[in-house]
């Protein structure tokens, strides 16, 4: 059976909400020769009142949604899966983020890259990385669930800042400006690494730089996610200007 003919290395479909407008033009930028990005749209009305209180219902109506969005890009024939959500891939912990994948495996039979897994496999890379602080847009009842996460995966969250966006497509409408200044915030001698989650949320060339002027891990949930997906299918390229994880790992 022949290849195809741009993705003749691997063809990647990739879930992300209909909201969501950065993960496609993040992944796109971090796509090496010969692998492709196929986008498949996980229904999500876009909320303008999210609030503490919604923000966990909301995310679990795209994570219902998701395995429609599985069964539609099935269609296109990819190799491997990659979410381009984050929040349903940290609810319940380490377990929630297991049955996640189990889910997705049983309807599409394929492996596929989330959002947390990836995260804990880019912070093992790094190395000696125990103490993290969190940059999310989500909402702190949302950053709990981050944190309870990476608890159980042996880290330690020990600061956090939910920039508490309104809405789904207001993620996106987030200025650089004010992700270094809750970066500044975030870092201290206490934190060994920093971890933006949110797909939404474009932080990959701001993470890469963060990284210079503060010395340590600042990581990028995209990143680390399309990171983990090249990785998994044994694609090796380094790609410049995303950060240490993609140039050195």
């Amino acid at each position: 059976m022949g290849r195809d003919v741009l993705g003749w290395r691997k063809l990647l479909g990739v879930m992300g909400p209909s909201t969501n407008t950065v993960v496609q033009p993040d992944f796109d930028m971090m796509r090496p020769a010969g692998v492709t990005n196929h986008y498949s749209r996980i229904y999500t009305p876009n909320a303008d009142a999210v609030s503490n209180e919604t923000f966990r219902a909301g995310a679990e109506l795209i994570g219902a949604n998701t395995l429609d969005a599985v069964r539609s890009v099935m269609t296109c024939g990819p190799d491997y899966l990659v979410m381009g959500m984050s929040a349903v891939t940290f609810f319940d912990g380490a377990k929630g983020a297991d049955r996640f994948i189990r889910q997705v495996k049983e309807v599409s039979g394929l492996d596929i890259s989330v959002g947390s897994h990836a995260c804990t496999a880019a912070l093992n890379a790094y190395g000696g990385v125990k103490r993290l602080a969190v940059l999310s847009p989500y909402w702190p009842a949302m950053n709990t669930e981050v944190a309870r996460y990476f608890g159980d995966m042996g880290f330690k969250v020990v600061r956090d800042i939910a920039l508490q966006c309104r809405s789904w497509t207001g993620i996106a409408q987030v200025a650089p400006k004010q992700c270094v200044d809750a970066l500044r915030r975030l870092d201290g001698d206490d934190v060994d690494a920093i971890v933006q989650v949110g797909t939404n949320l474009s932080m990959v060339r701001l993470a890469a730089m963060a990284e210079l002027w503060l010395g340590k891990p600042v990581i990028a949930i995209n990143t680390a996610t399309y990171w983990h997906a090249l990785r998994a299918n044994g694609i090796m390229d380094k790609v410049e200007g995303c950060g240490r994880l993609l140039e050195e790992f």
